[in-house]
């Protein structure tokens, strides 16, 4: 069946009425707004319904968006609400307090996005799978301990507390911090495999005793570095929609605690803010929700992700383009940072 222009605007109105009350929209309701009549409003539901771009909840005449429904919307019908002056201020002034440092800055808009938006909201900081070791530094700590801190290229910092069997000084620390930043700097983080440990420790000679731990530490660091860093926010947010009821919200806190999973999720290619509606997601626990994904980049690098989670029944016009506005947003803040440093 052809999607007509007036069965467009039938469906847009339903979307819009639907996600404003939650309850579901009948032909009264929109007949004055359409400027027709509830019988041609009524026709133009029954065929949609056939199609499945509605659903009728239950015996009631209202009808509400399938997510087939909500899929035509956003790809054939919605106009995205812009981001105002005021509202591009409220946001950046509230990511500015934190953008001197990465990881707080991406705690920060996920926070921020799960007070705004009242859903789940979720940031991946940039990985460094892809990124080469930039220094390693040594700090003690006590007697016989010191934390070895990695620092990548991709801004990621990552450190592991190590012990040794004998007293340590600065002295000792100084010749750590020189061996292994001759021998590491610029090397890519993923190549840094117990195979390439093993090597380096062959190639110190008699240091090879004496730094066995700092190079059991580097190589915990380096492992945790090119995995996906998640940040997760709002999650009892979601317990406050009827959407969730009945056992939806524990299915879907339990993908959540998947940070692997989401984090897969989340750094799919994309050119453009993602949409993902229910079953898109190829997550059982999601099939009642919608995932809005905006990817940021660092130095015209594509870097990592933030999102919001929530029923599908959400104004995708206004918050798509607010996950675009931050994201652009997040990748200046961190480029800049990069620069600085």
């Amino acid at each position: 069946m052809e999607l007509s222009d007036r069965k467009l605007k039938v469906l847009a109105a339903i979307v819009d009425a639907y996600v404003k009350t939650g309850e579901p929209v009948g032909s009264k309701a929109l007949a004055a707004d359409l400027g027709v009549s509830s019988a041609t409003v009524r026709n133009e539901m029954a065929d949609l319904a056939e199609i499945g771009l509605l659903e009728q909840p239950h015996t009631s005449a209202g009808r509400i968006p399938s997510q087939k429904g909500y899929r035509v919307y956003i790809d054939r019908v919605m106009s995205l609400k812009p981001v105002t002056q005021e509202e591009q201020r409220y946001l950046e002034g509230m990511l500015f307090s934190s953008a001197y440092d990465q990881p707080k800055l991406l705690e920060g808009v996920s926070h921020m996005l799960a007070g705004l938006t009242r859903f789940a909201a979720v940031s991946t900081a940039p990985s460094g799978k892809k990124a080469d070791i930039r220094a390693l530094q040594f700090v003690q700590t006590s007697r016989r301990t010191a934390m070895l801190i990695l620092l990548t290229s991709a801004g990621t910092m990552k450190h592991q507390i190590f012990r040794c069997e004998f007293d340590l000084s600065p002295e000792i620390l100084r010749v750590f911090f020189r061996v292994l930043n001759e021998r590491l700097a610029g090397v890519p983080v993923a190549a840094v495999t117990p195979a390439y440990i093993q090597t380096l420790a062959a190639s110190l000679g008699d240091l090879t005793v004496m730094m066995s731990s700092a190079l059991m530490a580097l190589l915990e660091a380096a492992q945790e570095s090119v995995e996906p860093e998640v940040r997760l926010n709002g999650q009892m947010n979601l317990l406050f929609h009827p959407e969730f009821e009945r056992g939806n919200a524990r299915r879907v806190m339990d993908f959540l605690e998947r940070p692997q999973d989401l984090a897969e999720l989340l750094l799919q290619p994309q050119k453009e803010v993602r949409v993902m509606i229910g079953d898109e997601t190829r997550h059982p626990e999601l099939r009642e929700s919608s995932i809005i994904v905006a990817q940021y980049a660092i130095d015209g690098q594509r870097a990592g992700a933030i999102g919001i989670i929530g029923p599908t029944r959400m104004d995708y016009a206004g918050l798509i383009g607010k996950l675009d506005y931050l994201s652009h947003t997040v990748g200046r803040l961190l480029t800049e940072l990069r620069q600085e440093e």
